[in-house]
């Protein structure tokens, strides 16, 4: 199922703490033209959902735009904001700082789990 692909690739990116881009995570996920990107981005806003449903850091945060200064795109901070987990403006120091925790949370929880 392409949620369960979508977790396991961004584990594995949390645990050696690497970002990615939409662009190269839709290809991870073999998406196929049109609106790949899109489709990406829909997917990754269903796994922030579950992750705070679940009280675990939002593995979405590794996926960044390549154009926002390793920023997440705008529907994470305004998915974020729906869940009830940043309040701001998807832009600015509120954005980055909430990025850069969400990030830290993310590299803690999933390097415990390391292999090697």
């Amino acid at each position: 199922m392409l949620k369960d692909r979508l977790r396991q690739i961004l584990i594995e990116l949390a645990q050696t703490e690497t970002l990615v881009t939409y662009k190269d995570l839709a290809e991870r996920l073999c998406l196929m033209p049109p609106q790949t990107i899109h489709r990406a981005a829909g997917l990754l806003e269903n796994l922030m959902a579950e992750d705070a449903e679940a009280g675990r850091p939002l593995l979405a945060a590794l996926c960044v735009g390549r154009l926002r200064n390793d920023l997440p795109a705008r529907g994470f901070f305004m998915t974020a904001e729906a869940l009830g987990l940043f309040a701001g403006a998807p832009e600015g120091p509120a954005a980055r700082d909430f990025h850069i925790r969400e990030l830290a949370r993310v590299f803690d929880f999933y390097g415990q789990f390391r292999s090697g």
